[in-house]
C-alpha cells in the first residue's frame, strides 16, 4: 500500500442507507439459458441475500433506497450501452423489469430511483435524496458488481461518500469481472469490501 497517512475509517461513517441496485423481476422470473445480460454462477442466491441486509436496515431505521434500471419501449435512451456485450433489457412495459416486490420486501412507501444509464446518480435525483437524508455511507446490494454496482460507487466516491459494497450480497456478470470490480472499489476505498456478517453488525451499532 503506498498510502501511509490514510485514516483508518469505520464501516459506516455517519449516517448511512442501503442501496438496492437492480434487484428486479428478471432475476427471478427469466430461467433462460441465453439471457440480455450475463450472469455469474449463483447470481440469484446472491440476491436473495440483499435481503437479509434490507430486513436489519429496516429493524435498524437505515433508509433503504431502491434502484431501477428502465428503458423506454423505442430503445432512444439506451445510447452506447447496446455497443458492448448486453442486448436489450429492462424495457418499461416489461414485466421482468419491474422490481422484485416479494423477494425484496418492495413496499409503496419505500425509496426508488428509476436510472436510464449504469450509475444510480447519472441523470437523477439520487444525490438530492441522500442530502435530503443527510447520507454519509453508502452500503451497496445487488448488480452487477461490475456494472451498475461499480460505477455507482465510484459516482459516490467522486461525490465524498463513504462507499462499502457487501460482497456476499452482490454479483456480476461472471466471476472474473466480479472479482476485479471488488478489487477495484477496494483500491478506491480501503475497507469497502464488507461481509454481510460485518455489515450487519455495523448496523446495529450505527447511529439512527
Amino acid at each position: 500500500m503506498a498510502n501511509h497517512s490514510q485514516t483508518k475509517r469505520a464501516l459506516i461513517e455517519g449516517r448511512a442507507a442501503l442501496i438496492v441496485i437492480d434487484i428486479q423481476a428478471s432475476t427471478f422470473i427469466d430461467d433462460s439459458a441465453v439471457r440480455s445480460i450475463d450472469n455469474m454462477p449463483g447470481y440469484k442466491e446472491r440476491m436473495l441475500q440483499a435481503r437479509t441486509a434490507i430486513d436489519k436496515a429496516r429493524a435498524r431505521n437505515i433508509p433503504v433506497i431502491f434502484i431501477q434500471e428502465v428503458h423506454r419501449p423505442d430503445l432512444i435512451d439506451f445510447g452506447r450501452e447496446l455497443d458492448g456485450d448486453e442486448d436489450v433489457h429492462c424495457l418499461e412495459d416489461d414485466p421482468r423489469t419491474d422490481i422484485a416486490v416479494k423477494e425484496m420486501d418492495f413496499r409503496p412507501n419505500d425509496y426508488l430511483i428509476r436510472k436510464r444509464r449504469y450509475s444510480a446518480f447519472f441523470g437523477t435525483d439520487f444525490e438530492i435524496l441522500l442530502r435530503g437524508l443527510k447520507i454519509d455511507t453508502l452500503l451497496l446490494v445487488g448488480g452487477l458488481t461490475d456494472v451498475c454496482v461499480h460505477y455507482t460507487f465510484v459516482d459516490g466516491h467522486q461525490s465524498d461518500y463513504y462507499c462499502r459494497v457487501i460482497e456476499d450480497c452482490v454479483a456480476g456478470s461472471s466471476l472474473e469481472a466480479h472479482e476485479a470490480s471488488l478489487k477495484a472499489m477496494e483500491y478506491l476505498q480501503t475497507g469497502a469490501r464488507c461481509s454481510l456478517e460485518d455489515a450487519l453488525r455495523a448496523m446495529d451499532l450505527a447511529a439512527v
